[in-house]
């Protein structure tokens, strides 16, 4: 028997082995493990809760019941450019895992060539007489070749790229959160400004006919002209003030125009003391922010990714076979080339060994190891985040709920105060600074119950998105196609 014949028996023999290793599934490297919680049990904060049902509505920005807010978001959802570009980086993440599932099954080419050429007659072996000096040549062939997974290398690199695609899905819907939470934020904030500017113009309209009574008693001899100077500089105040609310009304106008892509945008003013307080739902337990947020599962994407990252480069320790094959026609002429007897074929397996590296592979598994440990710290810091974000929300909510009562109280008490002081000037028992006073402290009482209502109404937005905002994690899982843990 010829060595080369033992060989292709050799080979004949391993392959049936190499191909049922590779359908076995063995995989070097580490299989994922979800991390053990380090959460407590509960929040440190009491929950604020005003309702049973402790899920949080999808859309929970219509429970402000403001249709203008609702259309602000929807439009958002849509036409954000920070949303449509996390949606472009889903479409590529998937075209990436398409394309590595892709390495599961060989590649088929199809090879073409003619040539003509002419062979040197002094070369220092005669030529017979009968060896034509031009040759002709034609050939097609469809060529392939595998990569026989046996050590989980393809697998893994799957793995690996699916996971990014899942997070992506997982960033696009966080983004989408985000998004909503800044246009309810910003909306508020706008609202606040509509409902202070009113505050303002009521003190400005006030200070005008105080203005007018100080100069009739100036004029009359009642009262010394520091009344008319205190008074005019009073307006003034109130008119600056005024003039500072409709620049910060005007910018937050134009970030909700920049959120929601509409740069023409305008919106009428309203009143933030019209919109109700939601009905806040229970915080639940802090082991359900995994299932709940969907930055909390981009985390663990990510670290399911930089997990199987280890076992591509451990693969690397390994032989690599390969399977290629051919099947063709070759002949000297177009005319015979598809003819009897001229078809070629061929079948081979090909092996990569690594010998010696210098400690290449031993450094791209502890570059893997170490992107490991860096995506462990990540997903504990956002689950860490998240909690804090939950507790943040919850004492906001019940402090400012708190502090919106007593911000009532102050806001009647101080209306008293000035009706009764400009009674006592009117009547000439007391003097401007007085009214004045008074004028203050009702102004001032009444922008901070805006201020702290503001932040009530805000704190509920931050609890629905501290909570999840609704999201559902197998909304991602679904349309991506991908595993769910």
């Amino acid at each position: 028997m010829s060595s080369r014949n033992k060989h292709s028996r050799i080979a004949l023999r391993l392959l049936p082995l190499l191909l049922a290793s590779a359908l076995a599934g063995c995989a070097v490297g580490p299989d994922y493990l979800r991390p053990a919680s380090t959460l407590p049990q509960g929040y440190s904060e009491p929950s604020a809760a005003t309702q049973a049902n402790p899920l949080v509505e999808q859309d929970w920005w219509k429970l402000f019941k403001d249709p203008v807010l609702d259309r602000l978001v929807d439009k958002a959802l849509v036409a954000n450019t920070d949303i449509r570009i996390a949606v472009a980086r889903v479409e590529q993440a998937e075209a990436l895992a398409r394309e590595a599932g892709a390495a599961y099954l060989p590649e088929i080419d199809a090879v073409a060539a003619g040539s003509r050429s002419r062979i040197s007659t002094k070369t220092a072996t005669p030529m017979p007489a009968s060896t034509p000096v031009v040759r002709n040549a034609r050939s097609a062939a469809l060529t392939t070749s595998y990569e026989l997974d046996v050590w989980g290398r393809v697998r893994r690199s799957n793995e690996a790229i699916e996971a990014g695609a899942l997070a992506s899905r997982y960033s696009r819907d966080a983004i989408r959160l985000t998004v909503a939470g800044l246009v309810a934020r910003n909306y508020l904030a706008l609202r606040a400004y509509d409902a202070q500017l009113a505050v303002t113009a009521e003190s400005v309209a006030s200070r005008e006919t105080t203005l007018k009574l100080a100069r009739t008693r100036v004029d009359a001899g009642l009262a010394s002209p520091l009344d008319l100077y205190t008074a005019e500089g009073a307006l003034a105040t109130v008119q600056a003030q005024a003039a500072e609310l409709r620049r910060q009304r005007a910018l937050t106008e134009h970030q909700l125009a920049q959120l929601t892509a509409t740069l023409d945008l305008k919106i009428a003013a309203g009143d933030l003391r019209q919109l109700p307080v939601p009905p806040v739902p229970p915080a639940g337990l802090p082991s359900t922010l995994v299932e709940s947020r969907p930055d909390v599962r981009q985390a663990e994407e990510t670290l399911v990714a930089a997990n199987a990252g280890i076992g591509v480069a451990k693969a690397g320790y390994f032989p690599k076979f390969t399977l290629t094959g051919s099947l063709g026609s070759e002949s000297k002429t177009m005319a015979d080339l598809f003819g009897a007897g001229a078809n070629t074929w061929s079948l081979g397996l090909g092996l990569f060994m690594p010998i010696l590296d210098f400690g290449r592979t031993s450094a791209r598994v502890d570059q893997a190891s170490a992107l490991e440990q860096q995506s462990l710290a990540a997903y504990q810091g956002t689950l860490q985040t998240a909690f804090k974000e939950v507790n943040d929300s919850l004492v906001n909510l019940r402090e400012n709920a708190t502090g919106e009562v007593a911000q009532s109280v102050r806001v009647e008490a101080a209306a008293k105060a000035l009706k009764l002081a400009q009674l006592r000037y009117k009547s000439g028992y007391s003097g401007y600074l007085e009214v004045l006073e008074a004028e203050r402290a009702s102004n001032d009482s009444l922008l901070a119950y805006i201020s702290t209502r503001q932040a009530r109404l805000g704190a509920a937005v931050d609890l629905f998105k501290a909570l999840g905002g609704g999201w559902k994690e197998g909304f991602a899982v679904a349309e991506s196609g991908q595993r769910a843990p």
